[in-house]
């Protein structure tokens, strides 16, 4: 049972978080050359379902920028009922990532792909900003502001940013973004200033969001047409919210269900597609600002969205006059708490590939999109460790009173250390016979047990016999070549298992 004080807390937040959803979800639908209100339903519907069912009470999820990028393209081409459809595919397929239980390899992103992840988004965040710094001009051309209209944007929102730092220290009893937000409306209002507002963006006044079949052909040549966009909706949205959820989770010092968030990522598509919507992820913005009100709990999600759906039925004309420079002025205060400063500390402190990764990925997300940031990320991170690994495996070697040559390997061989594995012995040049000594060495991949089969037969075309020592029953089981080739001393042989990362 919910205290007082903490209903009180997320019934806020999530009418923070609603009034600052609403204009990026009418701009990303005008983005995606869809109407207002198809950004707003699938803030409503996602928002929704994913408060009450995800793996991350206090995430708050809704249309987001990385998605609607996608999806212009497919809106341009073919219209936007096959965006409907595309959205109800990329549910479905969320939905199966899910089933597999996939949700947990999030758990493997490197922390500095973490890092350019965070200072990514936060970047993206502050420049999307600046759209708001243009006017539409008669000929359908862009300007951006100047003049009085620029110094009283300006002005407005470094007194919405100076109330969000500064009333904290005068009291918490309410968020000081909501504070900020109405004081800013009411002195524009009051002093009749002349600024933009949400409605200069477009009308949110609407209905209830209907039922709605997406009109397109259900055959083949639709799924070959919207599932390439499907698939990089799925990944950029599971991608974006899980990360979202990780860093939530290191924050707040507790631990989200990945699986529960995609399988609720994906029914939220599902069923936003059917009602009209864009789909949507996580949104690291909205969530940075709830968690900074410290609420924590599904009310916060479920409040958010029943605030946006008033503000459609009932509330759009107050909402539209709300002037954008107070939302602005609070993205920028989320982008400057969601970038990690003490980043810059890391320069010279950690090894230097971990500060590229960092840099490569932020330098992606905002320049590409962010799964692909991610993925570039992992890969190079992957390719830095297997590197680093390999360039430690090492072969000494010393001769036996009785003749024999006895070589000792110490660290792991795998496939990117395999082939120089295999560089350090010449048969021709060896004694009849030869030991080599794993007890400080580990085979973990196919590739390292092929490098002693391929040894082994390199051994016995040059007429000399091959003792092996300490290997693991598992890797004996699977040097078929080697096999009937060499003698192996099971003495002291370790008992663990390939692949595996613990010595029994």
């Amino acid at each position: 049972m919910l205290s007082p004080a903490v209903v009180k807390t997320n019934l806020l937040s999530g009418l923070t978080v609603a009034l600052a959803m609403v204009p990026e979800a009418v701009a990303f639908a005008l983005v995606a050359q869809v109407s207002p209100l198809t950004g707003l339903y699938a803030a409503f519907i996602v928002s929704l379902i994913t408060s009450v069912f995800g793996g991350r009470p206090g995430m708050i999820s809704g249309a987001a920028g990385a998605l609607a990028v996608v999806m212009v393209s497919l809106v341009v081409s073919h219209g936007a009922e096959y965006l409907f459809a595309a959205v109800v595919l990329m549910g479905a397929l969320q939905l199966l990532f899910a089933a597999a239980r996939l949700g947990k390899f999030i758990r493997m992103v490197p922390h500095p792909v973490m890092l350019g992840f965070v200072n990514g988004l936060a970047i993206v965040i502050f420049l999307a900003q600046f759209t708001h710094f243009k006017v539409t001009q008669p000929d359908g051309g862009s300007a951006w502001l100047s003049g009085m209209a620029l110094y009283v944007m300006v002005g407005l929102i470094a007194l919405t940013v100076a109330i969000i730092y500064l009333l904290p220290r005068l009291t918490q009893a309410v968020p000081a973004t909501l504070v900020a937000i109405i004081v800013v409306s009411l002195l524009t209002l009051g002093l009749d200033i002349d600024t933009r507002t949400v409605g200069d963006l477009g009308s949110i006044a609407g209905g209830l969001p209907s039922f709605h079949l997406p009109a397109v052909p259900w055959n083949l040549e639709t799924l070959q047409i919207i599932l390439p966009y499907s698939l990089v909706l799925a990944a950029i949205g599971l991608i974006e919210s899980l990360l979202t959820l990780n860093l939530i989770d290191d924050m707040t010092d507790t631990r989200g269900r990945p699986n529960r968030e995609c399988a609720a990522q994906g029914a939220a598509n599902v069923v936003t597609g059917f009602f009209g919507g864009m789909g949507g992820c996580a949104m690291i913005g909205q969530s940075m600002i709830n968690v900074g009100n410290k609420a924590l709990h599904r009310l916060s999600g479920v409040a958010t969205a029943l605030f946006l759906l008033s503000f459609i039925l009932f509330g759009s004309a107050l909402i539209e006059q709300i002037p954008l420079a107070a939302l602005i002025g609070v993205m920028f205060v989320v982008a400057e708490k969601t970038f990690e400063w003490g980043s810059f500390r890391l320069f010279g402190k950690v090894p230097r590939a971990d500060v590229i990764v960092g840099l490569l990925v932020a330098i992606v997300t905002v320049l590409v999109d962010l799964a692909m940031a991610v993925v570039v990320g992992v890969i190079f991170s992957a390719l830095v460790f297997a590197w680093e690994h390999a360039k430690k495996v090492r072969v000494t070697h010393r001769d036996r009173s009785d003749g024999a040559k006895v070589y000792e390997v110490e660290g792991t061989v795998f496939f990117a250390s395999a082939a120089g594995f295999q560089q350090q012995f010449v048969p021709r040049d060896d004694p009849d016979l030869v030991e080599i000594d794993f007890r400080n060495a580990r085979l973990i991949d196919h590739s390292a047990i092929e490098a002693v089969n391929t040894l082994a037969e390199r051994y016995q075309r040059a007429g000399k016999r091959l003792l092996l020592r300490h290997l693991s029953p598992d890797c004996l089981e699977l040097l078929d070549k080697a096999r009937r080739m060499i003698v192996v001393d099971y003495r002291e042989d370790p008992q663990y298992r390939v692949a595996d990362d613990k010595l029994a």
